[in-house]
């Protein structure tokens, strides 16, 4: 499963003169991207807090299916 960085600052495109080191970073990878968009629906859909490690659990679950989909679909 590919897991590529989900905000890649490519740092070409820095105006020049900004030498920041600050604004050279990588992202967060695709799959914590696609579980935190999961997890807003999950917590929408559910009332019960106590069960927020499962929450979580799940978000990640629905990552990896759409990495694995991406994936697939890639290849075609």
């Amino acid at each position: 499963m590919d897991n590529p960085q989900a905000f890649p600052l490519n740092i070409e495109n820095v105006p020049e003169g900004d030498c920041s080191k600050r604004y050279f970073y990588a992202g967060m990878t695709l799959r914590d991207y696609f579980a935190g968009q999961a997890l807003i629906g999950l917590a929408h859909c559910n009332n019960c807090r106590d069960e927020l490690n499962l929450w979580a659990k799940d978000a990640y679950a629905y990552a990896d299916a759409m990495l694995s989909e991406r994936g697939k679909n890639e290849k075609e």
